[in-house]
């Protein structure tokens, strides 16, 4: 999937009836993010999202999370299947050349990004997380991220924090996850997985997602 800009939020709110019968859309949630969509499937309390025209590229959303959408205007040649099922080039050679300096499955970080910030490089939270892995301010530099808005200083900055998660909480992904989106002090106050549902459904749509980036390649080695 290629790295979009974010857009401006339009000003009346669709329904998801309307919604259905556009080709492709922008999806902008509560916590203000904002996520590119192929197509889109309603299933009552919750929303799945079609990343691209691939059937197993999709995030599934709780739909009270979905405040609007908005129609989106195509290219007149838009880009294949094989172009838009997966992060631009350039962007998973990053990712691959981070995880590999930092010994995470890439996989893992595609995920991960895909639940932060959905590709987008702009997006930025009400927190004031930035870019494509959501680093807060204070985290980023730390890490020494100058332009947390820079795909490629993002990507390496936020790679490195997990891989020290993972090392802090002994390569337990689970715990690593949660530290990421609740905070380290977090999941050592609670012993694990804090008991927040927001850092409970972050977990379980990396981990879904991941478990289907791994079923897909076995199925297209």
């Amino acid at each position: 999937m290629k790295l979009r800009h974010r857009l401006g939020i339009a000003a009346a709110m669709f329904g998801l009836a309307a919604i259905s019968a556009f080709p492709a859309g922008l999806a902008t949630l509560r916590n203000g993010f904002t996520i590119r969509y192929e197509r889109l499937d309603s299933q009552n309390a919750t929303t799945r999202l079609y990343l691209s025209p691939a059937s197993d590229n999709y995030v599934d959303v709780p739909t009270a999370d979905i405040v609007r959408y908005e129609k989106l205007d195509l290219p007149a040649n838009p880009p294949s299947n094989s172009e838009s099922a997966a992060p631009a080039t350039d962007l998973d050679e990053v990712i691959g050349a981070a995880s590999t300096r930092n010994k995470i499955d890439r996989d893992l970080v595609v995920s991960l990004i895909r639940a932060e910030s959905g590709f987008n490089a702009k997006a930025v939270s009400p927190k004031g997380a930035k870019g494509l892995m959501q680093l807060m301010p204070e985290t980023a530099s730390r890490l020494g991220v100058q332009d947390p808005m820079d795909p490629v200083s993002n990507v390496e900055g936020g790679t490195r924090y997990l891989r020290e998660l993972l090392e802090l909480f002994h390569n337990d992904v689970t715990k690593a996850l949660a530290a990421y989106n609740a905070g380290p002090q977090r999941v050592a106050q609670y012993g694990g997985v804090p008991p927040y549902q927001e850092t409970r459904a972050y977990i379980a749509r990396i981990l879904s997602d991941l478990h289907r980036q791994k079923l897909a390649q076995k199925k297209n080695p």
